[in-house]
């Protein structure tokens, strides 16, 4: 697959068909158009795409239809349907048929990028494979060889096929949600949906509405019935990660869940039947939780039939020397490096850290040293460097920027560190997007926007940064 996300547009209306197509390639998709359903059939079972977005009346094949054959040969492509408010009822039936979601016209620009968005994510996350053992770093992989990554290969043997919760246990950074893919890729479920939500990035007030939908008039906003997490991902897997993070009423309405295998729509009556497999991931400590009234002891029995505990950096410390490789190989293209290397000491010297943000801050910091080093074998004053940086830029989002100018100055006065300008801007950059991120309350569309920029250049950012939003 490639780095740009595609996306194939039925539309007959040809004005409003180029009207998407700008935008969708404005903000960083590439758009296949056609003006017939079944053209659309034909042309999607040949060729790989991310998102099918298609208009509900079409000639040669209508929507429905075409939801119905495409989810046969290809059940994990997510299908959009845009339709009029007259024909939302028919578009209820398309969920049911296997698409993923539906948006109402006339539609808000931003809503629908948002959910074009959210499915690209969602196709890359179920069909992108997960190896365990990588060392190929054109693949997303989980890597290692000590004897702990070897227990937890076993483990994740062990329990993919098993039809249970599983609850994935870690420290931030080591790499919870790459094993719940692995789980997901190595089960019965591989043919049906993937669905991931990181329910410490939605806030309160919608996340009960994102996991379960809600009915139309359900509270104040709520023009349409919608479709949730838990529905998108039925017959399949929903990973649910950051899981100790719930509000006491969401546990309450997950656990129910869990008990009677069915959900209800958000001011809905309807009990609707779910076959779907749950992991749950977390980094907080839920006993303590449990202890102190924030988390349901009954909902952590419920998830935890299964526990995966996905060992520190620093508890398998033999594999760095192979994650260094992995990451160097990795930004090779993205950085113009042939041939990227790192001295023997100053790979010693990463291997002696303590790494509290673990194998993604590992990554940040190799990748830093490589911009550092400019296309030359990364040495032990680079990472210094890097490490250097990522502790003054960790440090100034804390401060004034007055007070934090002057401390970066000051350090360049000791000859602690030279480029003064780059590191400064960077801080300051960072703040910036973190902010605008936590101000969007993660909407991509909204702080790109605000921030004067492309959604491809906020997604490149947010990558740099090791800023994380689930609606990247």
């Amino acid at each position: 697959m490639t780095d740009i996300p595609k996306i194939l547009l039925i539309e007959d209306d040809s004005a409003i068909a180029d009207g998407l197509r700008r935008v969708l390639g404005r903000n960083g998709y590439d758009v296949t158009m056609l003006l017939r359903g079944d053209e659309g059939l034909k042309q999607a079972g040949r060729d790989h795409f991310d998102v099918v977005l298609t208009d509900f009346k079409l000639p040669g094949l209508s929507g429905l239809e075409l939801v119905a054959q495409l989810h046969a040969v290809k059940p994990l492509l997510p299908v959009i349907v845009m339709t009029a408010h007259g024909s939302t009822e028919t578009a209820i039936e398309a969920t049911k048929l296997g698409a993923y979601d539906y948006i109402l016209k006339p539609f808000d620009v931003e809503e629908l990028l948002d959910l074009v968005n959210q499915a690209a994510a969602t196709s890359r996350l179920a069909s992108d494979p997960v190896g365990m053992g990588v060392t190929d770093p054109v693949h997303n992989g989980i890597v290692g060889n000590s004897r702990a990554m070897q227990a937890l290969y076993k483990e994740i043997g062990r329990i993919a096929t098993k039809p249970v919760t599983a609850l994935i246990r870690g420290e931030t950074g080591t790499g919870k949600e790459l094993v719940a893919r692995a789980i997901y890729q190595h089960s019965n479920r591989t043919a049906k949906p993937y669905v991931a939500v990181n329910c410490a990035a939605i806030p309160e007030t919608l996340l009960e509405s994102e996991l379960f939908g809600h009915e139309r008039g359900a509270f104040t906003g709520a023009e349409t019935r919608r479709i949730g997490r838990f529905e998108q991902a039925n017959e399949g897997t929903i990973f649910l990660d950051e899981i100790g993070e719930l509000t006491p009423h969401t546990q309450s309405k997950l656990l129910r869940v869990l008990q009677e295998k069915s959900i209800q729509r958000l001011g809905g009556k309807e009990h609707i039947p779910l076959d779907i497999r749950v992991v749950a991931a977390t980094n907080r400590d839920l006993e303590q939780a449990i202890e102190e009234k924030k988390f349901r002891e009954d909902l952590y029995y419920r998830l935890s039939v299964v526990v995966i505990h996905v060992p520190s950096l620093r508890d398998r410390r033999e594999d760095i020397p192979l994650l260094i490789q992995y990451f160097l190989h990795r930004y090779s293209g993205e950085l113009a490096v042939n041939n990227p290397a790192m001295s023997a000491e100053a790979s010693s010297f990463l291997a002696e850290q303590l790494w509290p943000g673990n194998v993604r801050e590992l990554e940040n910091v190799v990748r830093q040293a490589m911009l550092i080093a400019r296309g030359y074998t990364v040495s032990l004053e680079d990472v210094r460097q890097a490490m250097q940086k990522r502790e003054l830029i960790s440090s100034g989002t804390q401060q004034s920027i007055s007070s934090y100018v002057d401390d970066v100055l000051r350090a360049a006065v000791r000859g602690e560190i030279t480029d003064v300008r780059d590191v400064v801007m960077q801080a300051v950059e960072r703040e910036l997007y973190t902010q605008a991120l936590n101000l969007a309350e993660g909407n991509l569309t909204k702080a790109a926007k605000w921030l004067g920029v492309t959604r491809v250049t906020l997604r490149e950012k947010l990558n740099a940064f090791g800023l994380r939003s689930e609606a990247n």
